[in-house]
């Protein structure tokens, strides 16, 4: 069996005296781990307010959402014949209410949400990207071109409903343009295709601000590679550009997913209020509360906030560290390997 040799000068580390006792340590290694608590601490104060102000106006309203939700409305109080003065407690009665009496119109509000959010933020999405495209070309006359189109997102949504409230009139300029009498504001699939085009006309311009964004960051020389290579228009676009871009249009769209999906002031201006054909979930909340129906109102809230966040949750989770341009899934931890005696003194 042969053994490992070696060297007096390695050796010769491993002590500083010939009883090879170990030597003192280093003041810059025993400095080392004070200063990374510093930094920690330091890092902690400075996004302490940040998390103070997140918990004053996201989690104090979420917390007594999910209190006002285990409580019925106000009715006649069986024992006394008297309308109760307090709102009775029926815990998660209207959460289970969903599924009864009250399930048709939620379902359909919570289909309404989902479509709107899915065929907006699919529209969106192929508009601003051709929206940033143009925006990025060098022509004669950019600059009015791109503040033309970041115009309706600079708008007030409350604002763009009723201009588009206006155009879709009986008498309005949509059915001049296709020269048919069209109730856009009614019930029915035109009113969904009303709230549809008013809302891409007003945020896809967000998505091709940061699509824009992200295309003034790519090299010219990576274009010029492509272009040398033989790589025709298209396939620059899908094997150069699109990737390239990809985090800043992942962002645009986690953004305008969860906006999408709290939709609520577009279609209340635009259709109205109590619509089967545009009500979502905000609008739902929103119908309950002014009925003074709490409970049932901050058990929709509630609803929405968890369908929210789980959309959220899992759109950063299946595209993990592509929305900060890594290029990877989640982030893995590494494992450390230990090393051997023969590798420490090669």
């Amino acid at each position: 069996m042969t053994g490992t040799s070696v060297s007096p000068a390695v050796a010769g580390r491993g002590s500083s005296t010939p009883g090879g006792t170990p030597p003192a340590p280093e003041r810059n290694g025993a400095a080392r781990p004070r200063a990374g608590a510093g930094m920690r601490r330091t890092a902690a104060l400075m996004v302490s307010p940040t998390l103070l102000v997140l918990g004053v106006v996201v989690l104090y309203p979420t917390i007594v959402a999910l209190y006002n939700s285990l409580f019925g409305p106000r009715g006649l109080d069986p024992a006394t014949g008297f309308i109760a003065e307090t709102e009775p407690f029926v815990g998660w009665g209207n959460y289970t209410d969903i599924f009864g009496e009250a399930g048709e119109r939620f379902f359909n509000a919570f289909w309404n949400t989902t479509f709107f959010t899915v065929v907006t933020v699919g529209l969106e999405t192929v508009i601003g990207v051709t929206m940033a495209l143009i925006m990025h070309k060098a022509f004669r006359g950019r600059g009015f071109v791109r503040a033309a189109i970041l115009v309706p997102w600079a708008v007030p949504t409350a604002i763009s409903g009723l201009l588009w409230r206006w155009i879709f009139n009986s008498d309005g300029i949509a059915n001049a343009l296709i020269g048919r009498q069209i109730l856009w504001t009614t019930e029915g699939f035109h009113a969904k295709l009303a709230v549809i085009i008013a809302e891409v006309w007003k945020t896809a311009p967000f998505i091709g601000l940061l699509v824009l964004a992200g295309l003034q960051l790519i090299p010219k020389e990576v274009y010029e590679a492509a272009r040398m290579d033989g790589a025709s228009a298209p396939r620059r676009f899908w094997h150069v550009t699109l990737p390239l871009v990809k985090p800043a249009l992942l962002v645009a769209v986690l953004f305008r997913v969860m906006d999408a999906l709290r939709m609520f002031d577009l279609p209340y201006i635009l259709v109205g209020a109590q619509k089967e054909s545009v009500e979502t979930l905000s609008m739902l909340a929103q119908n309950e509360a002014s009925n003074v129906r709490f409970g049932p109102a901050s058990a929709y809230a509630v609803i929405l906030f968890v369908y929210v966040f789980l959309i959220a949750l899992a759109f950063v989770r299946l595209l993990g560290a592509d929305l900060v341009g890594d290029g990877g899934g989640w982030p893995r931890r590494r494992r450390r390997r230990r090393r051997g005696p023969a590798e420490v003194t090669a």
